[in-house]
């Protein structure tokens, strides 16, 4: 066996990441959102936080008082 041929693809790219908020560690590619689409499909073109962690922020940070509707101002 030669020395390419011991690695793979995967030992060259980072494929696992630890989550900032969760702790877990989860797959790079499904589990976190691409931040930065113009560099492609580098590591650091992916968010720190999954997916599960940045939508349970999302829901928590949003306004409770959704239900107001805005009226027509009556001129």
């Amino acid at each position: 066996m030669t020395f390419e041929e011991s690695f793979e693809l995967e030992h060259l790219f980072l494929e696992e990441r630890k989550c900032r908020s969760c702790g877990q560690i989860k797959n790079l590619l499904n589990d976190f959102y691409l931040t930065r689409k113009d560099r492609g499909t580098l590591p650091s073109a992916y968010s720190y936080e999954c997916k599960e962690c940045t939508v349970k922020r999302i829901k928590t940070s949003r306004s409770k008082n959704k239900l107001v509707y805005w009226e027509y101002p009556d001129w």
